[in-house]
């Protein structure tokens, strides 16, 4: 084996590591995780979160004739004395809330 096949085989080596790296972190979803603590600080500003929960797996959802992939959660909130439930859709790309729904 020469020099030249050692290098050829690392520099493609290499190059196939950087773009199959590129495609995986463009396709990666926020963690729900992350998602819950956006959504909380979002509407914490109307009253306390005594309470939260989401859903793990993400699912399709359809909005607009657009498709996409979403975390659901919900949190409760103390407004004054009663407390108010809320439910939420979020992007699993992004983490932008689509949808809020007062339970």
């Amino acid at each position: 084996m020469n020099w030249k096949n050692l290098l050829l085989g690392a520099a493609v080596g290499f190059a196939a590591g950087v773009l199959t790296s590129q495609a995986i972190e463009r396709n990666v979803s926020m963690s729900p995780e992350k998602i819950l603590q956006d959504a909380k600080n979002a509407l914490r500003k109307n009253g306390k979160i005594i309470g939260s929960w989401i859903v793990m797996k993400s699912e399709q959802y359809e909005k607009n004739d657009l498709t996409y992939t979403v975390f659901k959660g919900g949190l409760t909130r103390k407004i004054g004395d009663h407390q108010e439930q809320l439910e939420f859709i979020a992007d699993a790309m992004t983490g932008t809330i689509l949808e809020v729904v007062a339970k």
